[in-house]
């Protein structure tokens, strides 16, 4: 859990500072789960040039509590977490210092999302909270006030958990629960997860990573591991502590991140999906009489692929529906099955002689055609599907056949630009895998919009 917090001061010498507005956001890492936001009295005047940048002055404090009547509150709202804070140091420091007049030694964990910001969000131009979040577009209220600040830094923090694909927060997250001494049983950790779409993360006591797996339903995939008699669902049950998770509402997300965090994570149980997965491409080439055709192999890295697949009869079948699709000579491309009339199937001889038929050059437009539609060559396009929530879309970028990496964004704005998707994106490795898996996902699913630029 973490207690994301601003705090406003009333300026002056180190540690003579007095706070007068401070809000804190409990949250789990998917939303908020409690609150406090609140004037504070700080019993001595505040700064002019203060007054003038957050617009609280002396009068709006005269009636606010002071510090001691939300002391409680505040360790109430923020016990077992790890205080998160746009320059954590100053925030820290300022409720140590309020604490420490009362007599009482405040300690907590601390995170900055100054310092996480550069390091997953590298060259941007300024890392203030206020330049930081428009360059990102995160909306933001009420600047230089703490409800407004602590708010956009709740959302900051969102998208840094998201860019962390080697996941170090949510490490350190568990080695402070395991620092607690308390293992959990298996029905303590089904019992926090959800029944929702997105990846989950399986922890062992020293909060390393040891599988990643995605599913339109973790609570239940997590529970098949929780229940299962194979070597690696014996291995999930003996050594997971606790496993977290991200929603994603999207499949196709969820398989992305899946793919790239278990290359970037090597977890210990997904040895098999370390490599590259999709073993079989089709490739085109043009035959003695300059008829293009269509072969199915092991991929190949020198060759230029259309379209690739887990297994060969996967390759073999989708082959088969695009020869008939598209008019094309099965026994041409490797089929072996036809009828006498031309471009037809069933029976097992056919000695290509129905391709007599077509010229070369009528027959080159077809296979063309096939491959223009199916392969990621030189393509920009958006791929729109849905979001963690209802008001919520998902969006993938791929630019130039390279993708670029994914966003979520609010059915307020309409994601049709790259460029404004640019700035909220969360940015991935472009490899074969990713490339199959999108182009595979678009093939099979028939709820995704895709657009073209």
């Amino acid at each position: 859990m973490y207690a994301i917090l601003d705090i406003e001061t009333t300026g002056g010498q180190f540690n003579e500072e007095g706070i007068t507005e401070i809000a804190i956001y409990k949250f789990d890492g998917f939303e908020v789960v409690d609150q406090f936001i609140s004037l504070v009295n700080p019993e001595i005047p505040i700064q002019p040039f203060v007054v003038k940048l957050t617009g609280i002055n002396n009068a709006m404090l005269r009636s606010a509590p002071k510090f001691f009547e939300v002391a409680k509150r505040i360790i109430e709202i923020t016990s077992d977490c790890i205080i998160v804070a746009h320059n954590a140091s100053f925030d820290y420091r300022i409720l140590r210092t309020e604490f420490r007049r009362l007599g009482y030694d405040f300690e907590a964990r601390t995170l900055c999302t100054v310092e996480l910001a550069k390091q997953l969000i590298p060259e941007q131009p300024s890392y203030s909270l206020g330049k930081l979040v428009r360059a990102l577009g995160i909306p933001m209220a009420d600047r230089h006030r703490a409800n407004g600040d602590a708010m956009a830094t709740v959302k900051l923090f969102k998208m840094l958990l998201e860019k962390d694909v080697e996941k170090t927060i949510v490490k350190e997250f568990v080695k402070i629960e395991v620092e607690k001494g308390m293992t959990p049983k298996l029905l303590d950790i089904l019992r926090d997860l959800p029944s929702k779409t997105g990846v989950y993360y399986v922890h062992n006591q020293s909060g390393s990573i040891i599988y990643i797996g995605k599913s339109s339903n973790i609570k239940k995939r997590v529970n098949q591991h929780f229940t299962g008699i194979t070597n690696k669902s014996k291995r999930i049950q003996k050594d997971v502590f606790t496993v977290t998770f991200e929603e994603t509402g999207s499949e196709l997300i969820a398989l992305l991140k899946e793919s790239q965090e278990i290359k970037v994570n090597a977890p210990i149980l997904n040895r098999a999906q370390r490599k590259n997965i999709f073993i079989y491409a089709i490739y085109s080439e043009k035959d003695a009489n300059g008829y293009l055709t269509l072969k199915l192999q092991k991929t190949d890295g020198r060759k230029r692929e259309i379209m690739s697949f887990v297994s060969a009869q996967e390759g073999k079948n989708f082959l088969f529906r695009i020869t008939e699709k598209y008019k094309l000579c099965q026994k041409l491309n490797g089929l072996y099955e036809c009828k006498d009339e031309c471009f037809q199937y069933k029976i097992k001889e056919c000695d290509g002689a129905c391709i007599a038929k077509v010229s070369a050059q009528v027959y080159n437009a077809r296979a063309q055609d096939f491959i223009s539609t199916y392969s990621f060559e030189n393509k920009s396009m958006i791929v729109i599907d849905k979001g963690r929530t209802i008001s919520e879309r998902s969006a993938v970028l791929i630019e130039n056949g390279i993708y670029k990496g994914y966003a979520f964004y609010d059915l307020n704005y309409q994601i049709t630009n790259p460029e404004i998707l640019k700035n909220i994106l969360i940015s991935m490795e472009n490899n074969r895998d990713v490339r199959s898996i999108i182009q595979n996902f678009i093939r099979k699913s028939k709820s995704l919009k895709v657009i073209n630029f």
